[in-house]
């Protein structure tokens, strides 16, 4: 009786324990943030915000989809940044980027395969918070790489591409090319 009790313990520990390491392993993005900046958390649900438009790179070979908050969409609505104001406190915008891909049964021509979002590779925030981010313009930035090996997310490195710092400072000196925008480069996209 007591080796089967010991046997039993042995298994139930072991299965714990492999238990555990999937839960350890099994990251929750919402828990990530860059040092001194943005986290991931405080863009829960960017999901399901409503689109700004896409955005294509050539030089780094990547497709973007650029998201953004109730807030920040009123305001493009209105006319923000075109008519001269800035956009509010609050508005925040995320852009998920992927490795474009090449469907391999187009619907189309097969001539001209469609390009579609391949591998997700990294997801960036923006938000305006003009007291907490006042040495930037009121914008916070955050970058996010995607290991898509490992299912997680990290904080983008001088070794990302593009290279980032690693506070929320790290998109403010590419943003600075937007002054005249309110610091944002993507207009809403007509409809």
């Amino acid at each position: 009786m007591k080796f089967k009790t010991m046997a039993m313990i042995a298994a139930i520990t072991g299965l714990l324990a492999v238990m555990g390491g999937w839960a350890i392993a099994a990251q929750d993005k919402y828990t990530v943030k860059v040092p001194n900046g943005l986290a991931f958390s405080e863009f829960r649900g960017y999901e399901d915000w409503q689109a700004v438009g896409p955005s294509q790179t050539d030089a780094q070979n990547v497709m973007r989809l650029i998201l953004a908050n109730p807030v920040m969409i009123d305001a493009y609505k209105e006319g923000v940044p075109g008519n001269g104001k800035p956009f509010p406190e609050g508005s925040k915008i995320a852009k998920i980027e992927w490795r474009p891909k090449k469907l391999t049964d187009p619907p189309f021509s097969a001539s001209i395969p469609d390009t579609v979002p391949g591998d997700l590779t990294e997801v960036e925030f923006i938000e305006k918070d003009s007291q907490r981010f006042s040495d930037t313009h009121g914008w916070g930035y955050g970058m996010f790489d995607y290991d898509a090996a490992s299912g997680t997310f990290k904080p983008a490195t001088s070794a990302s591409k593009p290279p980032q710092g690693h506070d929320a400072k790290c998109g403010a000196a590419c943003h600075t090319l937007a002054a005249s925008k309110d610091y944002i480069f993507t207009a809403y996209a007509k409809r």
